[in-house]
């Protein structure tokens, strides 16, 4: 869709117009930019009150929109940074602290070599700073466009008898050992990983500094919030649907009148039952 063919603007009726601007805002990308700053440019002296409310939106989406850019170009290039190198991991985990479920850690391979736009992931962050919506939107577009990636968890049960520092280690680990292709370094959020005999380099809040950690950090996410999602249908009680097993009030509460379920962590609740 493209509504502007460079006639006079002032014949443009506020609707029309604000149709016309809506639409490239909604749909704003790179490719898109030219086209907006032509608009812009023909809107900029437009009397209208209203006209410059349309021109001011459009200004700092283009501004926003630079930003991002400017943001996710840092983390692939904080990745970058480790080259040359064929083949970089991030890892990340989540669950390590909720009161029930499994622990899921993921690695993901991107493609730093080619940062043309079409081959950038926009929006990705420490999966905790996005809404469930935008994490699920990113898992998609992070699995289509990674050249590998690899989830791995470990349930309750085996939190409850190896611990959970031996569980979390061990995600991180098969995650990046299992995937298709052997990495050449693996980065990894806040701390080291043990057993590995690849090149380890751990990233204090690398989900928020390296690209390929926090996609790694939102398909852990979302794949875990999806196990909870579906125990939430067989145990409805805890919540799990809305605190992924981690001990809200809602939460305490279910597990103090019903007992708790067989995905809860026995080692975590003994204090709580």
């Amino acid at each position: 869709m493209n509504l502007f063919n460079n006639e006079d603007i002032s014949s443009y009726s506020f609707s029309k117009l604000k149709e016309l601007m809506d639409f490239y805002i909604k749909n704003y990308d790179n490719n898109k930019k030219e086209e907006l700053l032509n608009i812009c440019n023909f809107i900029k002296n437009d009397p209208r009150k209203n006209v410059q409310s349309l021109y001011n939106k459009a200004l700092k989406t283009i501004e926003k929109f630079e930003k991002e850019l400017e943001r996710i170009f840092k983390m692939y290039s904080f990745d970058r940074g480790f080259s040359p190198l064929n083949y970089l991991a991030g890892v990340d985990e989540v669950g390590r602290g909720p009161l029930a479920g499994p622990i899921v850690g993921a690695s993901v391979v991107l493609n730093l070599n080619n940062l043309e736009y079409e081959n950038l992931i926009l929006e990705v962050n420490d999966s905790k700073k996005l809404t469930a919506n935008k994490r699920k939107e990113l898992d998609k577009i992070i699995k289509e466009k990674a050249l590998y990636y690899k989830i791995v968890a470990i349930d309750n049960n085996t939190i409850d008898t190896k611990g959970i520092a031996w569980c979390n280690n061990e995600v991180l680990k098969n995650s990046a050992l299992n995937l298709e292709v052997t990495p050449d370094i693996i980065l990894s959020d806040g701390y080291g990983i043990k057993g590995l005999n690849i090149k380890n380099e751990f990233v204090i809040k690398g989900d928020s500094k390296s690209i390929s950690i926090a996609c790694a950090s939102i398909i852990a996410k979302v794949y875990r919030d999806n196990i909870m999602e579906e125990y939430a249908k067989i145990y409805p009680h805890y919540g799990f649907e809305h605190n992924a097993g981690y001990g809200t009030a809602e939460h305490i509460e279910g597990l103090k009148k019903f007992g708790p379920s067989p995905i809860h962590r026995f080692s975590f609740i003994k204090n709580i039952i």
